[in-house]
């Protein structure tokens, strides 16, 4: 367990009096050790030893506390800062000296180091990505699927992502929580509403919560995930890879890998499953948190003139008043304690619209032949220079010009297109290639065609 990998000492200076300035100290010592050009882990003595120093200027250090069992004076300037430091860095497990021929390294141990990073991260409370998180498992997924054979242990990462993810979620509303807590255990409105902005606007609401209610909810990969889990969880073939997979990578029995890769795949469907209960709990912290906020905002920049007094006499008269001759308050609507707008009601929870299922609706056949019959009947009645070319075309029948008293009019669209026809040189650009094939002459008299148009008489020509 820890004890068995770390050293007994090992928080000491993180619990003493002189805590600050090892946790700044410890700082430095990471961006020393965990820097990404370091290619050897044994950083020489002098090295660690300046960046111990820069670290104790910058602080500006010049009060040291004696601690229990600290039986030397104090510090008297910056190198005894260090060398004190630096020792008890030492002897607390911190820190390990290896020598080389002349010159003397430090390292850390693999157990020190993975500490150390748990450290620092706690203590810059880096903003995590859920888009990223779930981009993650998803991607190791289609990997695990796709190929079992090749990249099935890809399931194992991430289930552990899914599992950090889920955990995070948990630390995140156990955090609205604390500041729930805190925020109700003050009495000062400008701290409430200071600490309302810097813990959960700049820390949960933006790098938290706020990505969780965006239109790219990271969320949305959820249904994709647990499709593909399903299916993986009734494909006895690839369920089979996935397990042989395991059993090379891990060195265990098949029964083993086995099981393991359908606990991998359960642990993912639980956490996706629930993801929407643990952000309705998330929401109801969230809720309440910005309800006492609203509340504490609205009422600290109250200084009505005189309103101590008038509370003392409303005090004063209600004691003198027997306890039955009191009138009992039924309803808050009417009667408020000091006016009628003293009793607010609270902001009202947006309600998520639940999803419903879309279904085609099945059209009457015969609304359907009306709308064809309908169709037909406007493009019989539309009228264009292609149809009234063919219907002249057709009344003249090879000859080469035709008068107006032979043409001959049997149906409503050939009524149309005649006319249209006697207009020929008025209908635009569309019929200038008609105007350049025929001509038109009109005539001093009307004349009567086919019993239903008296217009006046025309010749068409056909030009050669």
């Amino acid at each position: 367990m820890l004890f068995n990998k770390l050293p007994d000492d090992i928080f000491q200076p993180l619990s003493g009096q002189n805590r600050q300035v090892y946790q700044s100290v410890l700082l430095e010592l990471a961006d020393l050790f965990f820097d990404e050009d370091l290619i050897d882990p044994f950083v020489p003595r002098d090295l660690v030893r300046s960046s111990i120093e820069n670290a104790v200027v910058r602080m500006g250090v010049r009060r040291w506390e004696a601690e229990a069992g600290d039986e030397e004076e104090l510090p008297r300037s910056t190198a005894e800062y260090t060398n004190r430091i630096y020792r008890r860095l030492v002897q607390t497990g911190w820190l390990e000296e290896e020598q080389k021929v002349y010159r003397t390294y430090v390292l850390l141990s693999p157990a020190i180091s993975h500490l150390l990073r748990s450290l620092v991260s706690i203590a810059k409370l880096e903003k995590r990505s859920y888009g990223g998180a779930v981009l993650n498992v998803l991607s190791s997924l289609e990997s695990a699927v796709n190929d079992p054979e090749g990249r099935g242990i890809t399931l194992a990462e991430a289930a552990q992502t899914a599992a950090d993810f889920s955990a995070h979620l948990t630390d995140m509303m156990l955090g609205l929580r604390e500041l729930k807590i805190n925020l109700t255990a003050s009495n000062n409105p400008q701290e409430i509403v200071r600490g309302f902005f810097d813990r959960f606007v700049e820390q949960i609401l933006v790098s938290d919560y706020k990505t969780l209610k965006t239109r790219n909810n990271p969320f949305r990969f959820r249904r994709q995930i647990l499709a593909m889990l399903r299916d993986l969880q009734f494909d006895p073939l690839r369920l089979q890879q996935l397990a042989e997979h395991y059993q090379q990578q891990l060195d265990v029995s098949y029964d083993v890998a086995e099981a393991q890769v359908h606990q991998h795949i359960n642990r993912i469907i639980r956490i996706f499953d629930s993801v929407d209960q643990r952000l309705a709990a998330i929401d109801d912290f969230r809720y309440q948190l910005e309800k006492r906020v609203a509340d504490t905002v609205r009422y600290m920049d109250k200084t009505t003139p005189g309103m101590a007094a008038r509370l003392s006499r409303l005090i004063s008269g209600l004691s003198k008043v027997e306890e039955h001759c009191i009138p009992p308050v039924t309803t808050l609507d009417e009667v408020g304690f000091l006016s009628p707008a003293s009793v607010r009601s609270p902001v009202r929870r947006r309600v998520e619209a639940t999803p419903r299922i879309i279904t085609q609706k099945e059209i009457d056949p015969r609304v359907l032949e009306l709308r064809q019959l309908f169709k037909e009947w406007k493009e019989r009645r539309e009228v264009n220079v292609d149809r009234i070319e063919t219907y002249l075309e057709s009344q003249l029948a090879g000859r080469e010009q035709l008068k107006a008293t032979d043409f001959r009019i049997d149906s409503v669209e050939e009524y149309i297109c005649f006319s249209y026809l006697r207009h020929m040189n008025s209908l635009g650009r569309k019929a200038r290639g008609m105007r350049n094939r025929y001509r038109i002459q009109f005539e001093d008299h009307y004349v009567n065609v086919s019993n239903m148009v008296e217009c006046r008489g025309f010749t068409i020509h056909r030009n050669s």
